[in-house]
Parts: structure tokens; C-alpha cells; sequence
């Protein structure tokens, strides 16, 4: 089933902790996790009436605390929107070859499929991890609640209770993208956002992104115009086709991403328009697709490696304890760098 997400979301409730348990059953901590991990040393009875008791309380043991008592090793979700998507695979990657050499297991969900959430992804993954790392699509707070004390490290969204996050500095990608077109003296730019629209839009962009690309573009007084496609290479050519043949005087297009910024390319081609020179492009990823487009892509690159390396080394800070959930130090904002190439 798919969630939607709520401008007021109710507040989940406080979940069970192996401490209602004990304080239920009237025994210690160290038997409630004798109980529910199947260890010698308690009567059968109290096995069972402890189990009973967690199941109507609704508390469920960590997969961390078990492995600390059983020996498992450290199993690690990643939820993903869109392996499709160059850039996802890449950032999944970098997380599974460094998560890979601490020893932990890492499970995938890439849930873009069949209507299903970041939140399904969660939910899914739940029972068989010990955290989460993912791009959840605006769903931290009801991921968290479904994760109780287990990290939830959240990518590119407010963290709302989610115990860490990363996010992007789309300020300064936007001053450099921005200036980088005004200064080699384009003066009629358009920025491609995804969205569900496809074409020319009056509204304001609605991505963090988009909305850093709109105010430096405003700020510098820049004439500008928004296109919105779907999130894929073939919507991105569409949209700018039919909007080239409405504002051919167009010498500056920033895209989204990558994926997109290639549909732009092509758009451009088929327009017999020339890049640079008629027309410059500018994307947004830094995926390694940029380096095989002709002309190859500038773009605000992201150190897609570095990403993954600072997920990794996150979760392993909120795991240990030596980084606190929700604390500024498990509030990470990474910064994208302007990769000139053939295109601008």
C-alpha cells in the first residue's frame, strides 16, 4: 500500500522498549533478552509468558542488540527510488563497497515501482536490519517511528526525527551554475525542473534545488523560465523541444540532473542548435554519463564516493553511540563543485 505524505502527520506513538517489557513481566532486562533470543538459562514458562507479553505490548528487539548478543553481523537497508537512474546506482555503490568492508550486509530495496513509497521501502526492510540509509522522499519522521530506536540516515529531505541525514548545499550550487551562464554572457536561461507537469510553468519551482536556482537566477536579475518535465531523458528532450520552438532566443538551459540535462542535449541536436555556442547546458549529479554525452556535460558534480563514505561513516557513529541521534554532528550538508566540461 502506498503512503502519502501529510502536511501535519500525526505523531507516532512512543514505541515499547525492552524496559515495559521487563517492568510488565516483572523480571530483569537480561531476561527479556534471554527470552526473546531463544538463550538457555530461564524457565520455559517465563520464555513464554515474557513473548507474550511483548507481542501485546507491540516491542519488537533490535537486530542490533541481537547481533551484539548472538554474534550476527551488522545488516544495513538501503532504500533507493530508482535504480534506473544513473545516479542511484552509483551512490548505492559507493555504500555497499564501504558498508561491505566494515562486514556489514546491506539489503536493497529500490521501491520506485508499482506505486510503492519511500515509507513502503522502510517498512519492508524493518524486520530484517539493524538501520536504514535511504532517499525516502519526504517520509523521515513516519520511517523513524517505524524503525523505533534503530538509525534512520535520510538523504536529501528535511530530517524531522530521523536520527541522521545528509543534505546538499543547493545555495552554492546555484551561485555557481548561475554565474558560470551569466558571466559567459547568456542572457535568456531556462531552468528544467522535475515535476509531474511537462512544458512552460508560471509556478515557482518546487524542489530545494529548483527553488536555489530560482532566487539566484532572481537575485541577479536575470530573465529566466521555468520547464517542468518528468524525471527521465526522453521527458527532459520532449519538454524543451516544444519550449525551443515557443522561445528559440534561449542561450542557457540548467537542468535538474544529468539524466535530464542528456534529453536536453539531444532536444538541442534535434533543433540543429549548437552546444555551447548557441546554446549552453548545465546539469546537475556529476554521474559518470556526463563524460559519454556528446558534448560532454558540465555539471555540479556531487563526490558521489564521498557521499557514501559519509553514510557509512554516520550509521557507524549512531550504531557505537559516539554520534548522537539527532544531534549536529549526525546532520551532515555536503557541497557540489562545478565541473567544467564541453557543454558550457
Amino acid at each position: 500500500m502506498s503512503h502519502t505524505p501529510s502536511g501535519n502527520p500525526a505523531k507516532p506513538a512512543k514505541r515499547s522498549t525492552i524496559l515495559d517489557v521487563a517492568a510488565a513481566a516483572g523480571v530483569s532486562r537480561q531476561t527479556v533478552t534471554r527470552a526473546m533470543n531463544g538463550m538457555p538459562g530461564i524457565k520455559e514458562s517465563t520464555r513464554q509468558r515474557v513473548r507474550q507479553l511483548a507481542q501485546e505490548l507491540g516491542y519488537t528487539p533490535s537486530r542490533f542488540a541481537k547481533g551484539l548478543v548472538q554474534g550476527a553481523r551488522t545488516s544495513v537497508g538501503l532504500a533507493i527510488p530508482d535504480l534506473t537512474n544513473p545516479y542511484f546506482p552509483a551512490f548505492a555503490s559507493s555504500v555497499v563497497e564501504l558498508a561491505t568492508l566494515r562486514g556489514w550486509h546491506v539489503v536493497v530495496d529500490d521501491y520506485g515501482h508499482g506505486g510503492r513509497s519511500g515509507l513502503d521501502a522502510v517498512e519492508h526492510l524493518a524486520p530484517h536490519v539493524d538501520a536504514v540509509i535511504g532517499y525516502l522522499g519526504g517520509y523521515a519522521q513516519q520511517a523513524q517511528a517505524a524503525l523505533g530506536r534503530r538509525p534512520l540516515i535520510v538523504l536529501d529531505e528535511s530530517p524531522d526525527d530521523a536520527a541522521g541525514s545528509i543534505n546538499f548545499d543547493y545555495d552554492h550550487a546555484a551561485r555557481l551554475a548561475v554565474d558560470q551562464l551569466v558571466h559567459a554572457n547568456r542572457r535568456s536561461i531556462a531552468y528544467l525542473e522535475a515535476g509531474s507537469a511537462t512544458g512552460a510553468a508560471s509556478q515557482l519551482p518546487s524542489t530545494v534545488r529548483g527553488k536555489a536556482v530560482a532566487g539566484r537566477l532572481e537575485g541577479l536579475g536575470t530573465s529566466w523560465s521555468l520547464l517542468v518535465a518528468e524525471e527521465t531523458a526522453e521527458a527532459a528532450k520532449a519538454a524543451v523541444a516544444g519550449f525551443l520552438r515557443e522561445r528559440p532566443e534561449t542561450d542557457g538551459i540548467l537542468v535538474f540532473n544529468d539524466l535530464m540535462a542528456a534529453g536536453v542535449l539531444k532536444a538541442l541536436s534535434d533543433a540543429g542548435r549548437m552546444v555551447p555556442e548557441d546554446c549552453a547546458v548545465i546539469g546537475m549529479d556529476g554521474i559518470p554519463l556526463g563524460v559519454l554525452l556528446t558534448p560532454q556535460l558540465t555539471t555540479m558534480a556531487l563526490d558521489l564516493r564521498e557521499m557514501g563514505r559519509a553514510a557509512v561513516e554516520l550509521l557507524d557513529g549512531l550504531l557505537t553511540g559516539t554520534v548522537s541521534p539527532g544531534s549536529e554532528a549526525s546532520r551532515l550538508t555536503l557541497k557540489h563543485r562545478l565541473v567544467l566540461r564541453e557543454t558550457a
